[in-house]
């Protein structure tokens, strides 16, 4: 059933995904940006119900998220959450790997829409571009998310936060909402399970607390889904 529902799977979200892309890039050079990013939202609500109803993967929510700007550490196993979240979190700008933002058209999309840059080992030009870019969208009422460990990690282990996460935190002024997610159990495989994938949104964290600290509280909240295997 698992091979027979992601050969499903796989057609119907990549090949619907080129919709999308084609009608986001129209409407990005028409200049029609509100209307551009109800698609990104729709694209990313496209993938949740092609892996609901075909899957077999249904995601709950535990916590409430809070409003206004916050920087959002998210724990990462798949690129289930990876995709889910502009339809997710409100309007998210989030950090990822400048290598994204090359790929023909989607990377084009992708940083109109809010992706904001990482590029490592590239100097303190690099970090002030980044810097600048997330208290931009800071500013204009668009949280800020982060994948802390800096790339998947399989489910059950618990990844060094990278180095950059506390400067940032330290630097942006603002408060920190972990958000663990299980989705390597089911998501994170060439045949895909079903089951259910849960988001848990932990207790919000105050700015200005030491890196010791910052870095403890937010690997035990976003691990905090890290039970063993079935």
């Amino acid at each position: 059933m698992a091979i027979l529902r992601s050969l499903l799977f796989y057609p119907a979200f990549y090949v619907g995904s080129v919709g999308y892309i084609l009608l986001g890039a129209l409407l990005l050079a028409l200049r029609q940006y509100a209307a551009f990013e109800r698609v990104v939202r729709g694209w990313a609500r496209y993938h949740r119900a092609c892996a609901h109803y075909l899957l077999g993967i249904r995601l709950i929510v535990e916590g409430e998220m809070p409003t206004g700007p916050v920087l959002i550490a998210m724990k990462h196993e798949s690129f289930y959450e990876a995709i889910d979240m502009p339809g997710f979190f409100d309007r998210p700008a989030v950090f990822a790997k400048a290598e994204l933002m090359r790929i023909p058209v989607w990377g084009r999309i992708g940083q109109r829409y809010g992706l904001i840059a990482v590029r490592r080992d590239q100097g303190a030009a690099a970090l002030r571009a980044m810097l600048a870019a997330a208290r931009d969208y800071s500013a204009a009422g668009r949280p800020l998310v982060i994948f802390p460990e800096g790339t998947r990690i399989r489910h059950g282990q618990r990844g060094e936060l990278q180095a950059g996460f506390a400067g940032l935190y330290k630097l942006l002024g603002l408060p920190v909402v972990p958000v663990a997610a299980n989705s390597g159990l089911l998501y994170h495989r060439w045949w895909k399970r079903s089951g259910t994938v849960t988001f848990r949104i932990g207790e919000t964290i105050p700015p200005g607390l030491p890196r010791e600290e910052i870095e403890a509280r937010v690997q035990d909240a976003i691990n905090a889904l890290n039970e063993p295997a079935a």
